[in-house]
């Protein structure tokens, strides 16, 4: 269960991650600490781990910025909930592990500060008493989500531990 953070349509990447950073800051830590820095300069000191964005249309077009999701990532952002994302932005999302939810209602429901909770087993947002249905994620996109994005889940299926390297093809 976590706290809402509510925002309008067309947040794009350079929003949720400023381009001004994509090549001077590396380690996930300080890259989380400018999520959302230009659209709501709270974020940073205040999203907790497990609070949930739930956002308009088109959350996360623009560019395909790999920190508009490892940011959020990072500041232990448990979902984000949005009427419908960009697509570059959707993949990133998923790949690195952060789920991401197509669901109108739940989004016209929420104020900002609302207590929600989601059961991704059940397909179900929980906000404010009420529950409100979204289409269950693909077995492959649910598996790599559960993974904790696409290297762990490549790693699970290879069988592979943390500590060993992926083999790589010859080239040939």
């Amino acid at each position: 269960m976590g706290k809402v953070w509510k925002y309008g349509d067309g947040v794009n990447t350079d929003l949720i991650f400023a381009g001004k950073y994509t090549y001077t800051l590396r380690e996930a830590e300080e890259i989380a600490a400018h999520a959302l820095e230009d659209l709501d300069p709270n974020f940073g000191k205040s999203a907790q781990a497990g609070d949930v964005i739930v956002a308009g249309r088109n959350w996360g077009n623009g560019s395909s910025r790999e920190q508009a999701v490892t940011c959020l990532k990072t500041k232990g952002i448990a979902a984000v909930v949005a009427k419908s994302f960009g697509r570059i932005y959707f993949r990133n999302g998923i790949n690195q592990g952060l789920l991401l939810i197509t669901c109108p209602e739940a989004v016209d429901a929420a104020q900002a500060g609302d207590t929600i909770e989601i059961d991704l087993a059940k397909s179900v947002v929980r906000l404010n008493e009420r529950e409100f249905s979204f289409p269950p994620l693909s077995p492959t996109a649910a598996s790599i989500i559960e993974a904790g994005g696409l290297i762990p889940h490549v790693r699970r299926k290879l069988g592979i531990t943390s500590t060993e390297s992926m083999p790589v093809g010859s080239g040939e």
